[in-house]
């Protein structure tokens, strides 16, 4: 109970009745307040209005009679499993959540034995107890399990004595169902199903309802249907939605800028399946800006067929974005559109929104403007040809675009590398991988993709034209959904700073934390056994980037204010900045709905959540195909590095295929390890024998489930850096002193 505050003159205000329930550690009752108040007779109908008020504004939670500060969560509280992190750490989330605001992150930390947290998955709820750590996080220690048994679960079909039963796919779904067989819908052994789990109160399997037959699991490419199906990624557009996207039609030129003659050219990957940008440079003929540059930047203009309010544009927003997978795309717009008519395909006229802009001969931006207009483009290269181009190889394809349209082009951007080079932007250094499969739709490889320098050509032209949007909104004081990547927090730094100093690397504490710092690091490690760590610690240490109409600025980039606007086929964001830059720059139909620009602040929460389901679905659908490709090699032993510590094990990145696989605790040894979170470590008690991140390890693959996506591995190194053989840890020495006092 919070001391009482002095009484005050007379009725206590708003903000004096605010500050005491904010103030207080635990929760109140109205009773608790007028007490405290001293608040009697008629006066407490006037409290009583007081904290209805506050409660819908969302400052204060009002449950039972009691009031509680939003934000600020109880010492126990029941909790869903949301979230694993790079580290192996599980995040969660209050099973119940009011308001708009973010709900506080939760980190589930172990008890002494470590068994509740280690086996819990994505999902799983617990009774928790919480203490608060800082503003918006919390540590919970589990409690106890509470019912979480799903409504609806995806899994695979099989026939065990003759009954069905289904084998989850979510790791969080440890249980297997029983199926009677007129629940099977005729479901074939092998197949992926999706299940209704049903009310039962008897011992044994729960029983499951077959709704839906959604494949045989029999190749390597079905296993992106059980991450699309496991993150509710949608698949299907209705006959509206399809409708509105086949009766699109590319408009007349009528005001429209004509960009025909351009010859601007689009670079993509090679199995890109829409084109939505292109780019030309030409040098400024202007004999003041010597050196100097005019790019253009066109991207299909999308948001002249998808309309605020239409069914495409309802669609694209439950969406958000679209979703890529290893043999698949689940694209945020039918394929009329993102592969028709919005797609800048060589040769056929396309309406676009571009973006003119003279740079000088040290890259800097002098002015821009954009256009609404018609283009066709001259060709579509890959980002292999347009390299190899450069290179003095040129294709049948690229060399009649070499020396007109490349070579202006790689010019340009010689002069947008200075200016990138002087803003200091974060140089991080991380490979992707890509599955490379057979004929049979078998996976024969995965491999790490190409970093070209084509790529950073493209990468930078698109970053200038992102620029741009979000200059011309702020100067039209029009609606702008900014991409906002804020400054790592001072605990994250403080940690990272502290690691980094365990591998000789010195990061200046106690000043305003910019790229340009974190990149000194960078260069120092470059080449050196820990280049690999160092970029992802760094990488850790970075805040999430989000979608918000307020704007704090890119951290990653360095620059004071971005916005995407090069991907309006597949991002909502960007398809949003097309209509205020429409509606600002008054460049016909189409602009941005007024209700719609005053609801900006919950569209960017909605369409960061969806970007983030995304990402996990894509991650997740790697993790599968990359386990079906190890599958023949079980009990192979490889070479990796470990990339993720935790309470419960060590994740380990393979060299030859850049899988991640589990070393679980308990197979490291009988003895206890100390999980030494600051230092990315596991450091034993007994022996001294330390795990750290980024060491180097042998291992053997001991299972590989391509449905689950685990892989599963042993250590073999047996030469990790070891403390004095009489070293005991203190929990050790505690148990010997309890031996001692009960002998």
């Amino acid at each position: 109970m919070s001391r009482r505050p002095a009484r005050p003159a007379a009725f206590p205000s708003r903000d004096e009745i605010l500050k005491f329930v904010q103030d207080s550690p635990g929760r109140l009752t109205r009773r608790d307040i007028a007490r405290a108040f001293r608040i009697r007779g008629d006066a407490r109908a006037e409290l009583r209005a007081v904290l209805r008020g506050l409660s819908e504004e969302g400052l204060i939670e009002k449950e039972r009679g009691g009031a509680l500060a939003a934000g600020r969560l109880p010492s126990v509280l029941p909790i869903e499993v949301s979230e694993i992190d790079a580290d192996g750490e599980l995040w969660a989330k209050p099973l119940s959540w009011k308001g708009d605001a973010p709900p506080p992150r939760i980190l589930l930390v172990p008890d002494q034995r470590r068994t509740r947290v280690a086996a819990l998955g994505v999902g799983d709820r617990v009774l928790a107890r919480l203490r608060a750590v800082e503003d918006g996080v919390y540590e919970a220690r589990v409690m106890r399990a509470i019912g979480n048994e799903p409504d609806r679960v995806i899994g695979i079909f099989d026939l065990v004595e003759g009954q069905g039963r289904i084998r989850p796919t979510q790791r969080r779904h440890k249980a297997e169902y029983a199926v009677t067989g007129a629940d099977s819908m005729g479901a074939a052994p092998g197949e992926l199903v999706a299940a209704q789990v049903l009310p039962s109160r008897r011992l044994g399997l729960r029983q499951a309802r077959i709704e839906e037959r959604l494949g045989k699991i029999g190749g390597a490419k079905s296993l992106s249907l059980i991450a699309i199906h496991n993150h509710g990624i949608r698949t299907e557009f209705d006959r509206a939605v399809l409708a509105e996207a086949e009766g699109a039609r590319v408009p007349g030129l009528d005001k429209r800028t004509d960009l025909r003659k351009v010859p601007l050219i689009t670079i993509d990957p090679e199995d890109a399946r829409d084109f939505d940008d292109a780019v030309w440079a030409a040098p400024d003929d202007d004999p003041a800006n010597a050196g100097g540059w005019n790019i253009i930047v066109a991207i299909a203009d999308v948001a002249h067929y998808v309309r605020p309010g239409n069914a495409l544009d309802r669609e694209a927003f439950q969406r958000g974005n679209s979703v890529y997978f290893p043999d698949r795309v689940e694209p945020m717009l039918p394929e009329a559109l993102s592969a028709g008519v919005c797609s800048l395909r060589p040769d056929v006229v396309r309406a676009c929104l571009a973006v003119r802009i003279r740079i000088d001969a040290e890259g800097n931006k002098l002015g821009h403007e954009f256009v609404r207009g018609l283009m066709r483009s001259a060709g579509r290269l890959t980002y292999r040809q347009a390299q190899d181009a450069k290179d003095g190889r040129p294709t049948d394809v690229s060399s009649q675009l070499t020396g007109s349209v490349l070579a202006p082009l790689y010019a340009a951007h010689g002069a947008l590398a200075k200016a990138r080079k002087t803003r200091g932007p974060l140089d991080l250094e991380l490979p992707e991988r890509r599955a490379r499969f057979g004929d049979d739709g078998e996976v024969l490889a995965i491999e790490l993709r190409e970093h070209l320098h084509s790529h950073r050509l493209i990468e930078d032209f698109m970053i200038l034209a992102n620029v741009c949007a979000a200059e011309t909104l702020e100067r039209q004081k029009t609606a702008c959904m900014y991409r906002v990547h804020d400054e790592p927090g001072r605990e994250k730094l403080s940690a990272l700073g502290e690691f980094l100093g365990t591998l000789g690397y010195n990061l200046a504490k106690g000043q305003v934390m910019k790229p340009a710092a974190l990149n000194g690091i960078l260069r120092k490690a470059k080449g050196s056994p820990h280049e690999t760590v160092v970029n992802q610690v760094i990488l850790r240490a970075q805040a999430q980037a989000l979608y918000s109409p307020d704007n704090h600025g890119h951290f990653g980039l360095a620059l004071r204010r971005y916005a995407h606007f090069t991907s309006p086929i597949r991002r909502y964001a960007d398809l949003l900045i097309h209509r205020a830059l429409i509606s600002g720059g008054r460049l016909g139909a189409g602009g941005l709905d007024a209700a719609q620009a005053q609801d900006f602040a919950a569209i960017g929460e909605k369409i960061s959540g969806l970007e983030r389901t995304a990402m996990a679905a894509e991650r997740e659908a790697m993790d599968r195909f990359s386990a079906a490709f190890m599958v023949s090699k079980v009990g192979t032993e490889l070479k990796g590095a470990i990339s993720g510590v935790s309470r419960f094990g060590l994740f380990i990145t393979l060299d030859d295929s850049g899988a991640d696989g589990l070393i679980p605790l308990r197979t490291l040894g009988r003895e206890y390890f100390r999980h030494e979170e600051h230092l990315h470590s596991l450091v034993g008690e007994e022996t001294g024998v330390t795990y750290r991140l980024g060491d180097r390890v042998d291992v053997r693959l001991a299972e590989a489930d391509a449905v689950s996506g685990r892989l599963r591995l042993e250590m073999l190194s047996d030469d990790a850096p070891r403390g004095r053989a009489n070293v005991r840890g203190r929990r050790h020495q505690r148990q010997r002193g309890r031996r001692k006092r009960r002998n």
